[in-house]
Order: structure tokens, then C-alpha cells, then sequence
């Protein structure tokens, strides 16, 4: 499975023509503690770069950007109840909604683990 980080702080981990996205930690760590949590809903058609969720913490309140179309075939229900498995495991437990990818030539340009790093600490 290849993972990819887009410069909004969301990865997406790619098997086949199935994503699985969340936030990065570097995201949920600038959040601090999450309070809530919206996902987008089993069937939801996204937009690449269009909004899909919302995170809220208690310093402020983000979107959170489809980095990739497709349809939504899971959300995970437990951040609802639980929205700090986000910042416990931002990049695990805390994912956000799974799909299908409409077009795989969309992950042209989203960057690797290693790009993603430099881009990070260009931000301090």
C-alpha cells in the first residue's frame, strides 16, 4: 500500500482502486485536544479538494479535504463517539472515510512520506 500527504495535512493510503484517509499528526498536534468530529457519510460522492469533514478542537474548528474523488464506501463511526482516537492515532485508529477512487491519475502530485516531512518543517 503506497501513502501519499496532501499540503492541507491529509493522507490517503491507497490499495488498488480503495483509499483510506485521515488527517496527519502534524495536523491533529496543531489542533490539539479534538472535540468533534464530522465524516462524511457511506455513498457521499467527493471532490478532489473539495470539503468532506470537519474537525473541531478546542482552539478552533477546520475542514477537512477529499484528496481525491470517489464515492465513500466506510466512515469511521467511532471517531463520533471518541473524536480523540484522531489525536491518539491520527494516522491509524483516528482515520476518517474510506472510498473508492474515481480516477487514480488524481494522486499525481500528492507527495510521499518524505516530501511531506520537508514540506513540514518548511512551515516553522
Amino acid at each position: 500500500m503506497a501513502r501519499y500527504f496532501t499540503t492541507e495535512h491529509e493522507w490517503i493510503e491507497v490499495d488498488g482502486d480503495t483509499a483510506t484517509i485521515g488527517i496527519t499528526d502534524h495536523a491533529q498536534s496543531q489542533l490539539g485536544d479534538l472535540v468533534f468530529v464530522e465524516v462524511p457519510a457511506t455513498g457521499t460522492e467527493l471532490v478532489k479538494g473539495k470539503e468532506a469533514g470537519v474537525v473541531e478542537s478546542v482552539k478552533a474548528a477546520s475542514d477537512v479535504y477529499s484528496p481525491v474523488s470517489g464515492t465513500v464506501i466506510e466512515s469511521n463511526g467511532a471517531l463520533e463517539e471518541d473524536p480523540s482516537l484522531v489525536n491518539s492515532g491520527a494516522e491509524s485508529e483516528g482515520w476518517f472515510y474510506r472510498l473508492t477512487i474515481a480516477d487514480t491519475a488524481e494522486l499525481d502530485g500528492l507527495m510521499d512520506e518524505a516530501a511531506y516531512k520537508e514540506f513540514v518543517a518548511g512551515l516553522d
